[in-house]
């Protein structure tokens, strides 16, 4: 084969990269949709160890703890290097120290109401995701992204109507806003940061998971007791929080903006109340009401409007283009 012929059969063709990015966009949707089931599975394993008198600060630490022997695994076996350059350092913290606060106000808010409910609130981060996004970063809205906010919104009403006339409380509700909050913003930060695009996903999580750890222990000195499980059965939970909701769900959620970026990403994220009601019946013993399933209905019809959004959008602008506005 002449030098010619291999540059000929190097170039890939139109055919072979527009199917290589759509199998790119494929693994996106699959990751994002893999990381909200298995970050839905943080009260599953969370409740279970308040029972047993851990504090949901002590929870996380070990919880991040026991995630970062995994990781550092994963770094050595893939010959990935830890160190990290001067101009890496500050970003990660910003991650780490988001990821945190996320974290520790979603599981404080497990102690003042229902674990599902909470898991369904959070998902207005989304909605703070899209917002942001195209007022600060100038993203283009999507009329099928619109379309997708509307009926999830739908959903996540009927999923958060209070049972039996009991009322949501206010202080939870608060701290499932500010986990939502520093949840979009960590999102956003790693689509829109060309340092931590930069980073390994591995090595970054590494590093995220380290700097929440020092938020978590710095807490215990400020008044926070730091609390053990009473029963073998709490240090199993507390490696399943660190390798599912953590390791799992991060590395998926890191990985699949990279490929699709945030807005998709936030909005397959609203799986994860599905997920959580399923396992608060299954697991937690949690009752589930015709709202509650028709609520999750809604949001998956929502994440399949996003895997679909081009022909979603298609599909509407010949709708459009069939009822033509009449010039006066």
């Amino acid at each position: 084969m002449t030098e010619t012929d291999l540059d000929t059969a190097n170039t890939p063709r139109p055919d072979d990269s527009s199917a290589d990015k759509s199998g790119k966009s494929l693994l996106g949707y699959l990751l994002a949709a893999l990381a909200a089931a298995a970050y839905g599975t943080n009260p599953a394993f969370a409740i279970p160890l308040y029972e047993q008198g851990m504090n949901p600060n002590s929870v996380l630490l070990f919880r991040y703890l026991l995630g970062l022997p995994l990781l550092a695994l994963v770094l050595k076996l893939r010959g990935i290097g830890f160190s990290l350059d001067r101009h890496e350092i500050g970003p990660t913290a910003i991650l780490g120290i988001l990821m945190a606060l996320s974290s520790l106000s979603l599981f404080e808010s497990y102690k003042y109401m229902n674990s599902g409910v909470a898991s369904t609130l959070l998902f207005v981060y989304p909605v703070m995701v899209a917002v942001m996004m195209v007022f600060f970063f100038h993203e283009r809205f999507r009329i099928s992204v619109a379309i997708c906010l509307i009926v999830m919104t739908g959903g996540l009403f009927l999923l958060m109507k209070p049972q039996q006339g009991t009322a949501i409380s206010k202080l939870g509700c608060l701290l499932v806003m500010v986990s939502a909050l520093t949840y979009a913003l960590y999102i956003i930060f790693v689509n829109v940061s060309h340092v931590i695009r930069s980073i390994p996903t591995t090595r970054l999580l590494f590093y995220v998971l380290s700097w929440g750890c020092l938020v978590y222990a710095l807490m215990i000195p400020m008044g926070s007791v730091l609390t053990l499980p009473s029963q073998p059965s709490g240090w199993i939970n507390l490696t399943a929080l660190a390798i599912i909701p953590t390791v799992l769900s991060l590395a998926c959620t890191t990985r699949a903006i990279q490929l699709i970026g945030s807005t998709p990403t936030a909005i397959l994220g609203a799986l994860e109340p599905v997920s959580a009601v399923v396992l608060s019946i299954t697991v937690l013993g949690q009752s589930i009401t015709l709202c509650e399933v028709s609520g999750g209905v809604l949001i998956v019809i929502a994440t399949l409007i996003v895997i679909g959004d081009r022909s979603v959008d298609s599909l509407i602008l010949r709708v459009r283009k069939m009822f033509p506005r009449r010039r006066p």
